[in-house]
């Protein structure tokens, strides 16, 4: 049997903006779509409920890594809950069990985890429009930073970098 892939979704929580949210969602849906598992930082907030509740909306596996030390805040639409009591320091959970990493929005933890993965060495795609951090992230890494200008490039940029490593 084959180990199942997981697809990060990273982005932010109260700050994520509505677009981030519709992202979001149809990211999570087409996610579990595909097959794949679902993984968000597990909260009940923003970019992590929006693409959770999008995988479950098509029957998809959902992860989510909580930064407390119990089960409050979790999403509703999370079906395995890991409890760290790491707090931030779960974004390298977060990125190192991802086999891609999508970052859909910006914020400073969405950043964090940007930059973990690349010291991981991990495919990382960005999902904003923020011309700045792209440009940044790609002078940083630009064999792993991919650009995407639409949810379905996004899942597109995933296929390619799965199929081709």
């Amino acid at each position: 049997m084959t180990r199942k892939t997981i697809i990060g979704v990273m982005g932010p929580g109260e700050q994520a903006t509505e677009h981030d949210l519709q992202n979001a969602y149809q990211l999570g849906y087409l996610i579990a779509q595909q097959g794949w598992i679902l993984l968000t930082g597990g909260r009940n907030v923003g970019v992590m409920e929006a693409a959770n509740q999008g995988a479950k909306a098509a029957q998809g596996l959902t992860v989510g890594i909580l930064p407390g030390n119990d089960t409050s805040g979790v999403s509703a639409a999370v079906d395995i809950a890991i409890v760290t009591d790491m707090g931030n320091a779960r974004n390298n959970i977060n990125v190192l069990s991802s086999d891609v990493v999508i970052a859909c929005g910006m914020g400073a933890g969405t950043a964090s985890e940007i930059a973990l993965a690349i010291k991981s060495n991990k495919p990382i795609i960005l999902l904003n429009d923020d011309l700045n951090s792209q440009d940044f992230f790609q002078k940083i890494a630009p064999k792993n930073i991919f650009i995407a200008h639409s949810v379905d490039e996004a899942i597109a940029l995933t296929q390619n970098i799965l199929f081709n490593s």
